[in-house]
């Protein structure tokens, strides 16, 4: 896994969450994620292709948090996992993947991105499109839980 990828992906999640949800998420250390089974309740999954490298990347919530998220972006919120939640999640990872091109192309990456699938319910699975290893970086907030995930071909 090329290192160069963790931070664009990292800073640019702080900084949607930040801006658009009015949360800051503590980012805990990165790990190597072992299956496919999603941490939490929501995630969107992207693809991502260019001339140097393949790979994904997953954003997956905590169902009380992507709540808390959609009250703080549009004023309010169902009181459980529906189509607006995954909806939401869908274009927060398409923002987080949209800031994190634009960081990669400034290091000679130009990426083209696929449109994100959301994949919602207790124990669903994220199937990255690479043969790297799946880093994953759990954030916290008060509300809950985020993970986001990525890999890469080698």
């Amino acid at each position: 896994m090329n290192v160069e990828f963790i931070n664009p992906f990292l800073s640019s999640m702080l900084n949607v969450m930040t801006t658009m949800a009015q949360m800051e998420l503590t980012p805990e250390k990165p790990k190597v994620k072992k299956n496919e089974v999603a941490m939490g309740d929501v995630s969107g999954l992207i693809g991502m292709v260019s001339e140097q490298t393949k790979g994904s990347l997953s954003i997956t919530f905590d169902a009380p948090l992507a709540l808390a998220t959609m009250k703080n972006m549009v004023g309010e919120a169902p009181d459980e996992v529906n189509e607006e939640i995954t909806d939401l999640v869908g274009e927060i990872t398409n923002m987080v993947t949209g800031g994190a091109k634009r960081m990669l192309s400034e290091k000679g990456y130009e990426f083209d991105m696929a449109t994100p699938m959301v994949v919602s319910g207790k124990n669903h699975t994220i199937n990255h499109k690479a043969d790297g290893p799946i880093i994953i970086i759990p954030l916290n907030a008060p509300q809950g839980k985020a993970y986001i995930e990525f890999s890469f071909d080698k």
